[in-house]
């Protein structure tokens, strides 16, 4: 599959980036999509016009196309669980019929929305109301999917807010619920349970805790808890009513939810209106995605450049550099939406793949990070490609004076990444400090920068719900395309599976209940450390 682009690879694997700019004026044009407000540039990478035309024709070999539809119409491309994978209709309830096993899901849709802004309207307003009076706060608990686009979501879109506080609660770690109860009041406390099963062992320890602590602040968990969860008897066994049931479809995948009843906690924090504002920017990507050539489609671009940089020049990680404070939880969400999705290691037919798969994603906000690892990926010996955000306004207009600080720290860093600094350029600046000879020499080196780093850049106007939309829309679409390429399935998440079962059965082992006799040496001695010293 990959073998005529590393032929390419290696024609241009020497070639310096910032040459390719001098060879063609209108690189940084040529090498970019727009779509509405957005651009997407990805000139500052190694990817010519040939190593493009080999990367669109893996679409066509891998049938890019006739499998993107079959994802919008309700095919179980999902072959390992039978599913649908229909997250995107989530993000146009109102849209035509579509049909998942014999019966139309908008009209149930549309009925899960309406309630769901039902709820939020009567909350906001004051009109459903804890022991104490209107709800102050929110707290969301659930794990994985059922928290990350939440926490993710509810932060980035901030200047927003006008509804309750949120707060989330996914580790089970008890310092976590711990430290988020203790600074709110238990009688004005709305809390959400988010567990498709509604039997997450860390989701239902979390929730069993808030109830108890409800309970004890005088306040009632019947009139105080909601559920989001398709199964009615565990909630009901909680003491959930079935009108504070939220349920959702197995063709929604945890880390694809956000877009329903999962976004729950981010309607009641920004109102109805703002949310449908965020799912119309997912449906406005997921059409352009359906009906863009390849070239100027900017999901298979994001995703053909991922491909480029690990499957063919083989950088193992990339990394999201957010220059938005409050998209500091975006490379997070997206470790998990690409890590969980592309995370494989057989095809789908179960035989072993040849290449390697998907890539570690990290990050962190710019600017903090250029004084943390940048470092790194300045002068470190591994590439790691560099994929930048930016908006080019913020929301605080009498700051301005710092968001073209920010944007100058972004656009510098891509053109340092690109362009480094050569050992002649270095020794005259040593020069100019007045070091000379032997010296001189060893001081530049240290200042040389090798340069020709990857990096892909995204600006959009603002950080709106309608832009936040559709910027988790182009990921998500990038992690199918990149799935398909790679013949994997990119919805089913086999591997937290093994860690969990092995968990339950260290629970009684850990409290002492039961010998560790048949676990490795390892395993054993770990456990007698804990029973020690917990003691």
């Amino acid at each position: 599959m990959l073998t005529v682009l590393k032929t390419l690879h290696s024609d241009v694997c020497s070639v310096d980036i910032i040459d390719l700019f001098d060879k063609d004026p209108n690189r940084a044009e040529g090498f970019s999509v727009r779509f509405g407000d957005l651009l997407f540039d990805y000139s500052k990478t190694r990817i010519t016009p040939e190593v493009r035309g080999a990367l669109t024709a893996l679409c066509e070999k891998r049938d890019v196309a006739a499998k993107r539809e079959a994802m919008f119409q309700g095919g179980r491309i999902n072959e390992t669980e039978q599913r649908a994978v229909l997250h995107t209709a989530l993000r146009d309830p109102d849209g035509p019929e579509l049909l998942v096993d014999g019966g139309d899901i908008r009209a149930p849709l549309r009925k899960t929305v309406e309630r769901m802004e039902a709820l939020a309207g009567r909350v906001r307003s004051g009109e459903m109301q804890g022991p104490g009076g209107a709800f102050t706060d929110v707290v969301n608990i659930g794990i994985g999917g059922s928290d990350l686009g939440p926490v993710m979501a509810t932060l980035a879109l901030a200047p927003y807010h006008d509804g309750p506080r949120c707060h989330f609660v996914s580790n089970v770690d008890g310092a976590h619920i711990h430290d988020i109860l203790q600074r709110i009041d238990p009688k004005t406390t709305l809390v959400i349970v988010a567990s498709k099963t509604f039997t997450t062992i860390e989701t239902m320890t979390n929730a069993a805790t808030a109830r108890r602590w409800i309970e004890a602040g005088g306040g009632d968990p019947a009139q105080q808890f909601l559920a989001l969860s398709t199964s009615e008897e565990e909630t009901a066994a909680f003491g959930i009513p079935r009108k504070h049931v939220f349920g959702f479809e197995d063709w929604v995948g945890g880390r694809y939810s956000v877009w329903g009843p999962i976004g729950l906690s981010v309607m009641l924090a920004v109102g109805p209106e703002n949310f449908r504002a965020f799912l119309a920017g997912g449906k406005s990507m997921d059409d352009h995605f359906r009906s863009a050539p390849w070239q100027q489609n900017m999901p298979v671009m994001l995703a053909l450049t991922g491909i480029w940089h690990n499957q063919v020049c083989g950088y193992p990680t990339r990394a999201v550099l957010p220059y938005d404070q409050r998209l500091r939880r975006l490379p997070a969400y997206l470790q998990q939406l690409e890590m969980e999705s592309n995370g494989k290691s057989v095809a789908m037919d179960g035989s072993p793949l040849p290449y390697p798969t998907g890539p570690v994603v990290w990050g962190e906000p710019g600017t903090n990070g250029q004084h943390a690892f940048y470092q790194l990926l300045h002068q470190g010996t591994s590439v790691i490609p560099a994929e930048f955000l930016v908006a080019a306004k913020g929301h605080e207009p009498e700051l301005a004076h710092h968001h073209k600080l920010l944007v100058a720290n972004c656009l510098a860093q891509s053109e340092a990444l690109m362009r480094g600094r050569s050992l002649e350029e270095a020794c005259v600046l040593m020069r100019a400090k007045g070091y000379e000879g032997a010296e001189l020499e060893r001081q530049a080196r240290h200042r040389v920068f090798p340069g020709n780093r990857p990096s892909t850049t995204l600006i959009y106007p603002q950080l709106t719900p309608h832009v936040l939309g559709q910027i988790i829309a182009l990921y998500e679409h990038r992690v199918f395309v990149e799935g398909v390429i790679l013949g994997i399935n990119s919805f089913d998440q086999w591997g937290v599976e093994l860690g969990k079962e092995l968990a339950n059965t260290l629970a009684p082992l850990v409290a002492g209940e039961k010998s560790a006799e048949g676990k490795d040496g390892s395993t054993r001695a770990l456990l007698d450390f804990v029973r020690e010293a917990g003691n």
